[in-house]
């Protein structure tokens, strides 16, 4: 017994010197696995009362403790498997690499099995996938050796190159070179780690996720190169084509076996949609995309469904589920304003004529001031046109009492044959028969892109009218008078244009070009908050003839918004830290501004007073001038649920033009030429608008108007 041991004492020792030696010799180790002078073993303890078969064989298995500076040698219960002691590691292939030292403590780090370990074949397999794991390596073998004093373990490695470059392929990828060499610049001049490799992988493809590129994949690299140049694969998921299927109401595509027939043109469908066949998937495009096709409002439900393309693998093919709406409808209605009286409506509407979007009115007012029959035509966008272009045309004949030749609290201006005193005219109102037409064409200034937002749009067009002087029998009455046979000629003016000669003609041609632009950066068309409106427009009438004017008109109107929290009558207003969306409060300030140049007949001039300029004022009764200028501010909250509130204050001024206007009709009626009105007003939260009762006073005279209407003022 006492020889065993004194076999095992010395085999321990020796292997213990062994360790001493290799760990010396390796000096960025030995701080790390060298035993300090506290940490040396004082004593051995075997705790096995069968230790003579295992003493003949020191690098059997045993398992090594240290408790209290005594080394306790416990073979415990024996693996199936046999265990071995390990007197010596040795990692070699790394001598001729750049950063050869620092990869031998890589491996070395990785590595749990220590000079003095019990080992079995499963823990050397868990080294070399640790060995594998630390990403530095290409290739690792383990072999064992008998050695001097036990069994050696030799561990062969193969490093990684080192990087030099990370390339894409294909090389046309989407995703900037410039961002690719700002992932890996850094790393470039450095060992490979397959583990850093992975984590800047994953910067690509956080990249095409947050770009909406949702079904990019990037393998690789299959293998590396010797050079140290990396390739990677990328399938950005690449759309083969878009297929169109029309649903019924009966929720089926296919009837008798057959794709179902939509009325809606295929190309019209595919002009919104930026994502198309070559294209490479985006969410974020196609949900836009899908926005658009609700836009258009001829559709009630649009799906969308993805599929693999079996004739081009690693392409999808992208299916659009479309349930169209119904396009026509006839609508009625009568009403009351104060330019027009009572009046009905008849509205016959087609929004998808012919399926290519085409928007087609035919609209009969009939009031008892007015009567007006209108047909218009609009396409959304030319087709073939990369600028998304719209085109407008209408057709109308109208008959109409003039604004212009009337005010509330001093008359109106009467229609007479002619100027001499001996006129025997009775009371007849002054009417304007209208016939005519125009078209404009108008589009966003995108550049060409169809899809970029822009905020600003440019329009142009042609417009043509004939106007008659008549009176509402029919009759050809080309003068107005305060008075009927008022004997006092310079109360008698013409009604239309007074050509160089003097005359006064019972009509007039007028034909004028238009051009517009305008910039909208308002958040919500139907109930801002905040953004603003620019709008600058002009008018050139040109002459066609004797009784034909020229003159240009001139037109600005700028409008703004402050959101603000003032009011706090709703809930979603109490919180302190509301957003505007839950609490739309806003106060607006609107001013419009325009001139005329030229000679123009009376009822061309600018009209002030109403629902669409100073509130406290009936229909054009403010003024008649060939200038103005005027202001708005209000202030909108919301009231209780769908119901938001209103306080304003207007004013408008003709700028001193009423006596330029040729005739001088609203000095004739002596409309006051400039104004305010204070107000406060009540809206119904609907979707074209609120439907809204406003309440001026004129001037703070305690003459109080009453407005009903759908919308904002501005």
């Amino acid at each position: 017994m006492r020889n065993n041991l004194s076999k095992f004492t010395k085999a321990f020792t020796s292997m213990a010197c062994f360790s001493f030696i290799f760990i010396s010799n390796n000096s960025e180790l030995a701080a790390r696995y060298l035993l300090n002078k506290e940490g040396e073993f004082k004593k051995i303890k075997i705790n096995n009362k069968n230790t003579n078969q295992y003493l003949n064989d020191p690098i059997s298995a045993f398992n090594f403790a240290k408790k209290n500076n005594v080394l306790i040698v416990d073979n415990g219960e024996r693996d199936s498997e046999e265990n071995v002691l390990i007197s010596e590691i040795i990692i070699e292939g790394w001598e001729n690499h750049p950063e050869g030292r620092k990869l031998e403590l890589a491996a070395y780090d990785s590595m749990t099995i220590k000079p003095g370990s019990v080992i079995n074949n499963k823990k050397l397999n868990n080294d070399l996938n640790s060995i594998y794991a630390s990403g530095w390596f290409s290739g690792v073998k383990i072999k064992s050796q008998d050695g001097p004093l036990g069994v050696r373990l030799i561990v062969s490695v193969v490093p990684n190159p080192i990087l030099k470059k990370v390339k894409l392929n294909p090389k046309n990828t989407i995703i900037p070179n410039e961002f690719v060499d700002n992932v890996f610049t850094k790393y470039y001049g450095t060992t490979l780690n397959l583990n850093e490799l992975q984590n800047r992988i994953n910067l690509i493809k956080k990249w095409y996720t947050e770009k909406g590129y949702s079904l990019s994949r990037i393998n690789g690299p299959e293998r590396i190169s010797s050079d140290g140049v990396v390739i990677l694969n990328v399938e950005e998921g690449i759309v083969s084509d878009i297929e169109l299927r029309f649903i019924g109401s009966d929720g089926e595509s296919i009837v008798d076996g057959k794709p179902r027939k939509g009325k809606t043109k295929d190309w019209v469908i595919k002009r919104e949609l930026k994502t198309i066949p070559g294209s490479i998937f985006n969410r974020t495009i196609l949900e836009a995309d899908i926005k658009r096709l609700y836009a258009t409002s001829l559709f009630d439900d649009v799906k969308v469904s993805l599929g693999p393309d079996t004739k081009n693998p690693g392409k999808v093919l992208i299916f659009l589920d479309l349930s169209e709406q119904r396009t026509g409808s006839l609508t009625g209605g009568l009403g009351y304003s104060n330019s027009s009286g009572i009046f009905a409506q008849i509205g016959l509407q087609e929004t998808n004529a012919l399926g290519r979007a085409w928007s087609t009115n035919i609209n009969l007012n009939f009031g008892e001031y007015s009567t007006t029959y209108n047909f218009s035509l609009s396409d959304p966008w030319i087709k073939g046109d990369k600028y998304k272009t719209s085109f407008r045309t209408n057709v109308f004949l109208s008959r109409d009492y003039p604004q212009e030749f009337k005010s509330e609290n001093n008359g109106r201006i009467y229609a007479v044959d002619d100027t001499t005193s001996e006129s025997t005219d009775s009371f007849s109102s002054i009417v304007l028969e209208k016939t005519g037409g125009g078209f404009s064409f108008s589009r966003p200034l995108n550049g060409g892109d169809p899809f970029k937002e822009t905020k600003w749009r440019v329009l142009a067009g042609m417009n043509f009218k004939q106007v008659k002087m008549i009176d509402s029998d029919g009759n050809k009455k080309p003068y107005g008078d305060r008075t009927p046979t008022t004997g006092n000629i310079n109360e008698i003016i013409c009604i239309g244009y007074t050509p160089k000669d003097g005359s006064c003609p019972s009509e007039n041609t007028l034909v004028s070009f238009i051009g517009s632009t305008s910039r909208n950066n308002l958040n919500n068309a139907i109930n801002p908050t905040s953004g603003n409106k620019l709008s600058l427009g002009s008018e050139q009438f040109i002459s066609m003839g004797n009784n034909s004017p020229t003159f240009n008109r001139v037109r600005a109107t700028y409008a703004f918004f402050i959101p603000t929290k003032l009011i706090n009558l709703t809930k979603g207003c109490k919180s302190s830290e509301v957003v505007n969306s839950d609490c739309p409060q806003t106060i607006g300030f609107e001013f419009k501004a325009g001139t005329i140049i030229g000679d123009l007949p009376p009822y061309e001039a600018f009209c002030m007073g109403g629902s669409s300029s100073v509130r406290g004022w009936g229909s054009c009764d403010l003024s008649v001038s060939k200038s103005f200028a005027e202001a708005t501010a209000e202030y909108r909250f919301p009231v209780w649920r769908m119901i938001s509130g209103a306080l304003f204050a207007d004013f408008g001024s003709d700028l001193g033009s009423q006596d330029d206007v040729p005739g001088k009709p609203g000095k004739l009626l002596q409309k006051s030429g400039s104004g305010y009105s204070l107000g406060g007003g009540v809206g119904i939260k609907t979707p074209i608008g609120p439907l809204r009762l406003d309440v001026a006073s004129k001037d703070l005279s305690g003459d109080w108007r009453y407005t009903l209407g759908v919308g904002w003022k501005f």
